[in-house]
């Protein structure tokens, strides 16, 4: 019972993003990404715990936009969309084992 919590826990975050970068994508709701046009996933981390993602992500919209740019270009300094290549991503893969 506990690993079918844990896969319909993940399967539902995996389907989050993919539900939010195809609204981003197509411009379905109206907000800051629509606004100016922001179609590329060009960073994500992995977390265990969605409470822990959603205090992370609170957290990150007040910081500075050079903090945020450093980060992205530590992980993604050619600015690549990762959206496409997401799943095959071996890290993404064995988190959601």
């Amino acid at each position: 019972r506990i690993i079918n919590r844990l896969i319909y826990q993940v399967l539902n975050w995996v389907l989050a993003l993919v539900r939010r970068m195809y609204e981003h994508k197509n411009k379905i709701i109206e907000g800051f990404s629509s606004k100016y046009n922001l179609q590329k996933l060009v960073y994500f981390e992995h977390h265990t715990d969605r409470w822990a993602a959603a205090n992370r992500e609170r957290q990150m919209k007040n910081w500075k936009r050079d903090w945020k740019i450093e980060l992205i270009e530590k992980m993604n300094p050619e600015w690549h969309d990762l959206y496409d290549n997401l799943f095959l991503d071996p890290d993404f893969r064995q988190d959601a084992i």
